[in-house]
């Protein structure tokens, strides 16, 4: 397995080619794609036409871009107009976008080659991947357990050499369970910092302006902050991102709060190690470890399904597609939003909103003294498919496996998964790192530092 900034690297300095880079990535996706489902379409010609391009820039002796000839994935939410825009949904296999999203055209600039789209399912709504037009997605450490979701496709690209990064997107840990379930570093940028789809005439819920952002699913730290790089910034085109400087005004101390079991529901205990090895890892890089609970996190989970649900029932519910949800979509969504609660009267969701800020607020202060939480992405094992269906009580389970997972979501805040080893059956465990509001450097950097400078990923295939 190559990283991104390695062949970028030599595809800059003449020592390799993008059109041998290419070559190489597309006989990967042709030895595991159809085992593994993992990329739902490839653009095998294009792929090869834009390497031959930026091979002649090279050989001209311009500037390729910083990304130059690195083939990536690009999940079927995120448009770009070499395929129709699915999002794993049989209603869209005919929209074909009229213009890249903007962070595929700052790839593009940067000399990154798009090379298949990431398999999801239908509309993201799942914490595992299947659909009914492109399949299930299969976990290439254990084809019986979860390659997770939303942005599974991507992830087991990745994971497999098929892709050198992935860009998905994460609105309850669509980034973070993937990277997780397949041994990767995944970013979940903070909201407003990378843009998300162009805003027009369709009205976009509430949590989706909210809770849900484009990021990065990568081999290294080093190739997820290239990439964070090369995306981050305002866009005109979508009204939430923002003009930040680097970091935050305050000086951060480095101190971690350490969260092994979130709420005392119950945390795998090789899980539970994963999570002390990480920050022993940390303790020894000079950071501070303190094993303390940030403010009100059931409120911040309960809040989020309870919003999430409400906002699924209104623009997926029965009725509302002109075609329906997918099998599996269709029973996560009736087990899920009747599990969850959602509102029933516009006070009560106003409400919980304004009880966002309030939380947030605690959050805030909190991370002053703690900028940094630890914590495990599940606090089981990697579960086996389909574990988020089989009635309200299974979606129940997923949610509460994931408490600290969706309560980042919540508040808009950054977080890096980071891989932490195998369990006992050979699969992922991934911890996460979850910074201050806008501090995405901050936990990149802490992420760096609990796995080295190496940031070695273990390939899956």
């Amino acid at each position: 397995m190559t990283s991104a900034t390695g062949i970028a690297g030599a595809v800059r300095s003449g020592a390799a080619s993008a059109v041998d880079i290419v070559e190489a990535h597309l006989a990967r996706v042709r030895d595991a794609n159809p085992r593994l489902r993992a990329l739902a379409v490839v653009f095998a010609d294009r792929a090869r036409a834009e390497a031959a391009r930026i091979d002649e820039i090279v050989a001209r002796g311009d500037d390729p871009g910083p990304l130059a000839g690195v083939p990536f994935s690009v999940k079927e939410n995120i448009d770009l107009t070499w395929s129709a825009t699915t999002q794993g949904w049989r209603g869209a296999v005919d929209a074909v976008p009229e213009a890249d999203a903007t962070i595929v055209r700052r790839l593009r600039r940067a000399g990154a080659i798009p090379i298949g789209r990431g398999n999801m399912p239908d509309f993201g709504m799942r914490f595992d991947t299947d659909n009914d037009l492109f399949g299930r997605t299969f976990n290439p450490f254990d084809p019986a357990r979860t390659a997770g979701g939303s942005s599974g496709g991507d992830a087991v690209a990745v994971a497999t050499g098929m892709s050198a990064f992935g860009l998905g997107n994460d609105f309850g840990g669509s980034i973070r369970i993937p990277a997780a379930a397949n041994g990767l570093f995944g970013l979940r940028p903070s909201v407003g910092r990378v843009p998300r789809a162009a805003v027009r005439d369709i009205p976009v819920a509430l949590t989706l302006q909210q809770f849900s952002v484009n990021g990065v699913l990568g081999t290294s730290v080093d190739d997820v902050e290239t990439v964070f790089e090369a995306i981050a910034g305002p866009d005109a085109d979508d009204p939430v991102s923002l003009d930040l400087p680097r970091e935050p005004s305050w000086a951060a101390p480095r101190r971690v709060a350490v969260v092994r079991d979130p709420l005392g529901w119950g945390v795998d205990p090789e899980v539970a190690a994963s999570v002390d090895s990480t920050a022993s890892r940390l303790q020894a890089a000079g950071w501070r470890i303190d094993h303390v609970e940030p403010p009100r996190l059931e409120d911040a989970a309960v809040l989020w399904r309870r919003l999430a649900c409400t906002d699924m029932l209104l623009t997926l519910g029965p009725g509302v597609l002109p075609v329906p949800l997918g099998a599996s979509a269709t029973r996560f969504l009736r087990d899920s939003t009747a599990a969850a609660r959602p509102y029933e009267t516009a006070a009560e969701y106003a409400a919980a909103w304004a009880e966002r800020a309030v939380i947030a607020a605690e959050w805030r202060r909190f991370q002053v003294e703690h900028p940094v939480v630890l914590g495990p992405v599940w606090t089981s094992r990697v579960p086996p498919i389909d574990f988020d269906l089989g009635g309200q009580d299974a979606a129940t389970a997923a949610w509460r496996d994931l408490r600290l997972t969706v309560a980042v979501n919540f508040l808009g805040l950054p977080a890096v998964a980071v891989p932490a080893g195998l369990d006992s059956g050979g699969v992922p465990i991934g911890v996460q790192l979850i910074g201050p509001m806008h501090g995405d450097r901050l936990a990149l950097a802490a992420a760096r530092d609990a796995t080295g400078p190496a940031g070695e990923v273990l390939s899956g295939d």
